[in-house]
């Protein structure tokens, strides 16, 4: 795969993207069989609307392919080089990591842009998918693995990995020498699965509880906004905002409007002292502020400075994703600086938090670490490097 040139990679995604529509009605027959038997399980709504594909999301996956194949080609970008001072010429170039694996829960739109992914950077990609969505993700493999040998390029650069029981898993996670990195994406227990069980490198994605923050300083109506949609949009994801911090400045003004406006949403809302005393508000627990709920639910505090929204975030973040809702530059460079998540957004929805949005194309996966990646990651973070050095009969 190193060696497919870029023409060939952004055939086979084109190629992928056009399968994939057109054996939409399979795919979504697929997935129904899905869908069934998680809601016959008794499967929290949360993570049934993670499973359910429909033509909207079908086409959005579709589109990501067609996205991920505009972008430049990672492989043999040089990222830095020099002539040293005895005239070795030095690069450092982008390569692929070789063979990525992907262990995930639920999402069959996990299938496709991880697939997308790692062909145009490169790597050959196992896909070990949850056993909720073995329908789903059978049909859409198909379809890819298909549509990528029309192109010249062996369909094996994309395989789903046999087996329903936690067995294939662990032999996915202790192929080391044979898988080159892992990318675990899912529920916390799968994660801290991996991270601890795993003898092949992870790559580790993380859980989002994330927050936001409406300073004294804030438009009332663009924080409004701004909450509803961080809240609400789709809630299942994990850049939904689970808590929400409020100045104290804005007891009065604000929090009386913001429980209206999320209860009539349907938002449940777990509040301190500053909540409590509104209609349907629910008082918090220690629980509550560490909580990922993925679902119509939201902790709520009021706060008495930027520096204790800072200090509760440090405290009860995952490390995912913070907004802070200000007119004053001073305060959102001050918590920009403070705080210390892979992604913090100054007066704009933490749904924006994703890799199509940031123009990725796609993503593989939020990395809530700080090795090698951060954030969202697109093509060149499934990259590795390598020094070229060109002499010209040197010796040392």
């Amino acid at each position: 795969m190193a060696l497919a040139t870029r023409a060939t990679k952004d055939a086979a995604l084109h190629a992928m993207a056009g399968a994939l529509l057109a054996a939409s009605e399979a795919v979504l027959a697929a997935n129904a069989e899905d869908v069934a038997r998680a809601e016959a399980a008794g499967t929290p709504a949360g993570v049934v609307d993670r499973l359910r594909l429909t033509a909207e999301r079908l086409e959005a996956m579709a589109q990501g392919l067609r996205d991920v194949a505009g972008l430049p080609d990672p492989v043999g970008e040089v990222v830095r080089g020099s002539t040293l001072a005895n005239g070795l010429e030095l690069r450092q170039v982008r390569v692929p990591f070789g063979v990525v694996g992907m262990i995930y829960e639920a999402r069959p739109n996990v299938t496709a842009d991880a697939a997308g992914i790692c062909l145009k950077s490169g790597n050959a990609v196992l896909l070990r998918g949850s056993s909720s969505a073995r329908s789903s993700n059978a049909a859409v493999v198909e379809v890819l693995r298909d549509a990528v040998a029309t192109t010249g390029l062996p369909a094996d650069v994309l395989q789903l990995v046999p087996g329903e029981s936690h067995d294939s898993v662990k032999a996915l996670m202790r192929a080391r020498g044979l898988v080159d990195v892992l990318v675990p994406r899912g529920g916390a227990g799968l994660i801290r699965s991996v991270v601890e069980e795993s003898t092949v490198p992870v790559i580790e994605t993380g859980v989002g509880n994330c927050h936001v923050y409406v300073d004294a300083a804030a438009d009332l109506d663009q924080a409004l906004a701004i909450v509803l949609n961080s809240k609400t949009h789709r809630t299942s994801v994990c850049n939904a905002a689970e808590s929400l911090l409020v100045h104290a400045d804005l007891a009065e003004s604000f929090v009386p409007r913001v429980v209206e406006a999320l209860t009539a949403a349907g938002v449940t809302v777990h509040g301190d002292a500053g909540f409590a005393t509104y209609d349907g508000v629910v008082e918090a627990t220690d629980d509550d502020w560490a909580a990922e709920y993925l679902s119509l639910d939201i902790s709520a505090r009021v706060v008495d400075s930027v520096d204790a929204a800072i200090e509760h975030i440090r405290r009860f973040s995952s490390g995912h994703t913070e907004a802070i809702v200000t007119r004053d530059q001073a305060v959102a460079r001050r918590f920009v600086a403070a705080v210390d998540s892979a992604a913090v957004l100054v007066n704009a929805s933490t749904r924006f938090t994703d890799g199509g949005e940031f123009g990725f194309g796609a993503e593989i996966g939020i990395s809530t670490q700080k090795l090698h990646a951060r954030g969202p990651m697109g093509l060149p973070e499934m990259t590795s490097t390598k020094y070229v050095v060109t002499g010209d009969g040197h010796v040392r």
